[in-house]
């Protein structure tokens, strides 16, 4: 993991294999942002005219690197985007700066230490260029045998312009180093091929998590399942020669006065069962567990801060194939609840392991639950592939969580959940069935899961089926495959449930 310092030189003294600084656009002029005054007067003034020349627009993402004059102890300077220069007497936005560190620490995979000279007007701006730059310099290369050689990820990021005397600006960057640690834990367990990732090697690792930070953590395997009526997840992980495994994973504080209930589909593997994915469909399937690596990654986060709220959360882990021993096309479930389930299409498995472990969840009475999973494609459909969707049994919910997903960046909308849909999944054969008609199934799923709710408990659903897996060119502080999507959103919610403010 890439290591994060708060320094108190000054972007002129310090020692660094790269000195990064941001530029933004002011009208048709390119300027250079706060905290490069030093770099600027290296270059007698003229970096912006410099980088005119060599053609920078400051245009959000973009880089420009350039050799350092005299004066500079870094050899490189490497300038920014930051897109357009706010109004006077206003700040940059947190995640124009976050993307911005983001980017610049991908430019400068293989270097050992680079310093960062972006604008830091307060701790939250520290939090959000350490939180990008520390999920920029990510990489997955585990498996690549042949790429021994291969750049690695920026060694260390040296923060300038920040105050490590100062108790917020320290905080800050604790808070961004551990978010950005469990974030990257998330895409780890995201990117790992599902021939090592399944069910009873996912739940270990939660274990092995758990550990670490003093968590507790039960697991129960498929004879448990069995016992305990857990329909749905058996249901889903019938067909595979890997048996389903739930997990609980657990944070507690001597001073909560809340708990949150976090629940996450960990389908490490979907093939669509005896739905069979056509080819086009299935060569991504590895990250239909990315809900479940997201509560995983938030419960420890919580940990690692040590917020007054108690966490738990819950994977639900199942590998879905088709075989002789796979759940049918009407084939009927006794969920955990007692609730019988009609599965018309296997490929609708997600719902049916989030219900056992939703009915499981509300037997704790939590304050409010949230369940993240990679549910549909129909929200894909509707929000795209940067976006996840939000729906809850209480609009106030809603909102505020749609409100933290854009204070920490992530991009989110709020969803309905229409009454009248939730008559197309009446079955003739069982309480209801796993399906019901095609447009809106995004919303529809949400009526499912909302069926197994505990009464009375606030609830929301997160379908983070767009974001989770990015399979474009890496932005920002965006890499290619898993993304960590929901982590800081959950984070945050946490922490403001701790604080009392939810």
């Amino acid at each position: 993991m890439t290591a994060l310092t708060l320094s108190t030189a000054g972007a002129a003294t310090l020692r660094a294999d790269a000195l990064v600084v941001g530029v933004a656009k002011a009208g048709k002029a390119l300027v250079v942002a706060p905290g490069a005054e030093a770099v600027d007067k290296a270059f007698d003034g003229r970096l912006a005219a410099v980088l005119e020349t060599l053609g920078a627009s400051g245009g959000e993402g973009e880089t420009t690197k350039l050799p350092a004059p005299a004066g500079l102890k870094a050899p490189v300077v490497l300038a920014v985007g930051l897109g357009s220069a706010p109004e006077d007497g206003e700040a940059y936005k947190s995640e124009t700066l976050r993307r911005a560190a983001g980017t610049a620490a991908r430019a400068l995979s293989g270097s050992k230490k680079a310093a960062f000279a972006l604008p830091v007007g307060s701790a939250e701006d520290a939090g959000a260029i350490a939180e990008g730059a520390l999920l920029g310099a990510y990489s997955y290369d585990v498996y690549q045998e042949q790429a021994k050689d291969a750049k690695k990820p920026l060694a260390e990021v040296a923060l300038l312009g920040a105050k490590p005397r100062d108790k917020a600006h320290k905080a800050a960057a604790d808070r961004a180093l551990a978010v950005a640690e469990e974030i990257n834990r998330a895409r780890d367990l995201i990117n790992m091929p599902p021939n090592d990732l399944y069910p009873a090697t996912f739940a270990a690792a939660a274990q092995a998590a758990g550990k670490e930070h003093g968590l507790k953590v039960q697991v129960l395997d498929e004879k448990a399942l069995a016992k305990g009526g857990y329909g749905g997840i058996l249901g889903v992980g019938g067909g595979s020669v890997n048996p389903p495994r739930l997990v609980r994973i657990a944070y507690t504080h001597p001073k909560a006065e809340k708990t949150l209930a976090l629940v996450g589909k960990g389908i490490t593997y979907d093939s669509g069962g005896i739905s069979l994915k056509p080819a086009g469909h299935n060569e991504t399937m590895k990250c239909d567990m990315s809900g479940a690596a997201a509560v995983l990654s938030a419960v420890v986060a919580a940990a690692r801060l040590g917020l007054e709220v108690n966490v738990t959360g819950w994977l639900a882990l199942a590998e879905n194939m088709p075989s002789g021993s796979a759940t049918r096309p009407g084939d009927v479930l006794r969920m955990y609840s007692g609730t019988t389930v009609e599965v018309l299409n296997t490929d609708a498995e997600g719902r049916l392991v989030l219900a056992d472990a939703l009915t499981k969840a509300s037997e704790e009475h939590p304050d409010a639950i949230v369940d993240v999973a990679t549910l549909t494609g129909a929200m894909v459909l509707a929000l795209g592939d940067r976006t996840f969707g939000i729906m809850a049994n209480d609009d106030d919910f809603r909102t505020a969580i749609h409100e933290i997903a854009e204070e920490v960046g992530e991009q989110s909308w709020p969803m309905p959940l229409p009454a009248d849909l939730r008559k197309t999944m009446d079955s003739p054969t069982a309480d209801m069935a796993n399906m019901g008609v095609r447009m809106g199934g995004g919303l529809i799923a949400g009526l499912f899961l909302q069926e197994f709710v505990g009464e009375g408990i606030t609830w929301a659903h997160l379908d983070i089926a767009g974001p989770a897996f990015h399979e474009g060119a890496p932005y920002g502080y965006t890499p290619k495959g898993g993304t960590g999507s929901s982590v800081r959103t959950l984070v945050r919610l946490a922490e403001l449930t701790a604080a009392g403010e939810l």
